[in-house]
């Protein structure tokens, strides 16, 4: 941002430019792009493949039975070597762009500089490397689970990160551990993935076509309302401007096609549940209550039903319709659904709730709402906690047992 401030006149000056163009054309994961007076979406460009999945092991010398992982990156530290222990027993990991002067251990391959690298990205189990849009177009379109880290600087990053999440595809790696090699709990976490990207890939041949009506005057009309896709544009454009550097940034769920779906938990209405206490038992049937009472409160059901489906969203991928956020997955890993879960409804605000801010005395306090805030805890034991397998592999390392992890 402060290289926007400096060259504001040069920013202004490409957005204008934009705004003479007739159309943008426009790819799956994007990113805002307001100035552009009309849009066309159009599937994913993708590379095509020249051989087949046993052609290419065959070539390499590679059987079924062995694990392969391509590693496409750029950029590393220098001195940077990779190592034979990184990698699981029984895997093989194709390096790209690797110098002729590198030494590589033997369960690493070199590929050579003109290799076509979406025959073997198929042709492998999962890839390693940076976020960008061909790396994730081909991990989708070949549905191979991608080991990723994050990219500084790189604003489609976060749009193409959700689009990997949804479709099932991606595994995030920190990257101290990328590059202090412990790799292993990310790449047995990938082969567990099920990527279930079913879209269209001729993204080029159409927009080749489009490109070839529109020279001989053929009008392309978008079938969306141009104003109101600018407004969303210039909005999340907006809220990633304002991002501090360094500092994450989520997409809203109204914007993109990750979180369209996201309706999380059904709102119930009092005449859904007035005198029917089938339909109260359906919404609790997956917990006993040991002590309290629902009082009739339908937040509080939709709730305690919202809860329950976590214990199923670790096999939401296998639900094309239905796919889970990468929050809801993260928290069902938090439970343990055999032991006691606390409840509790706030009358109120969640930054009442929380102690955010002093509302004592305030008529905020008074005011009707449809939902209040709840919030489930559970106490275990440490011995009994789940930790993250990436900091338990960290651990280990250091001959460490497990400790406390605090994510936020």
């Amino acid at each position: 941002m402060a290289a926007g401030h400096h060259h504001r006149s040069i920013v202004w000056q490409i957005a204008e430019d934009y705004s003479h163009c007739e159309f943008l054309i426009r790819l799956p994961g994007y990113c805002p792009m307001p100035a552009f007076r009309d849009v066309i979406d159009v599937p994913l460009v993708v590379r095509r493949l020249h051989k087949c999945r046993p052609e290419v092991r065959k070539e390499l010398g590679v059987g079924d039975d062995v694990k392969l992982v391509i590693f496409n990156f750029g950029g590393q530290p220098a001195g940077w070597k990779l190592k034979q222990e990184w990698l699981p027993d029984g895997w093989l990991c194709l390096v790209c762009g690797a110098s002729d002067n590198q030494e590589l251990p033997p369960n690493f391959i070199r590929l050579a500089k003109d290799v076509y690298t979406p025959d073997l990205i198929a042709a492998c189990d999962c890839m390693l490397g940076k976020i960008g849009y061909g790396t994730v177009s081909e991990a989708l379109a070949y549905k191979l689970p991608f080991v990723f880290v994050r990219r500084d600087y790189f604003n489609e990053e976060p749009f193409l990160r959700n689009m990997l999440e949804y479709y099932q595809c991606g595994v995030e790696m920190i990257r101290r551990d990328l590059l202090t090699g412990h790799w292993k709990p990310y790449l047995e976490r990938a082969l567990s993935l099920n990527p279930c990207y079913e879209g269209g890939i001729n993204g080029g041949e159409v927009a080749a076509c489009i490109l070839q009506d529109t020279a001989i005057g053929k009008i392309y009309a978008s079938d969306k309302l141009s104003g109101a896709r600018r407004l969303r544009d210039a909005i999340v454009l907006g809220y990633q401007l304002q991002r501090a550097p360094g500092r994450d940034i989520s997409i809203p769920e109204w914007y993109s096609l990750a979180e369209n779906e996201a309706g999380l938990r059904p709102t119930l209405s009092n005449s859904d549940i007035n005198g029917d206490s089938s339909f109260v038992e359906s919404y609790i049937e997956d917990f006993d209550i040991l002590q309290g009472d629902l009082h009739g409160l339908p937040d509080t059901m939709a709730f305690l039903k919202s809860l329950s489906g976590l214990d199923c969203a670790v096999d939401s991928g296998k639900s094309a319709e239905k796919r889970q956020l990468r929050e809801r997955v993260a928290a069902a890993g938090l439970f343990n659904w055999e032991e006691d879960i606390f409840v509790t409804r706030a009358p109120g605000r969640l930054d009442v709730m929380g102690g955010i801010a002093d509302y004592s005395g305030s008529l905020v306090l008074q005011m009707p709402i449809r939902e209040a805030c709840h919030v489930a805890v559970q106490r275990n034991h440490p011995t009994k906690q789940k930790l993250w397998k990436h900091a338990l592999a960290r651990q280990n390392a250091k001959g460490q047992g497990p400790i406390p992890v605090l994510q936020i």
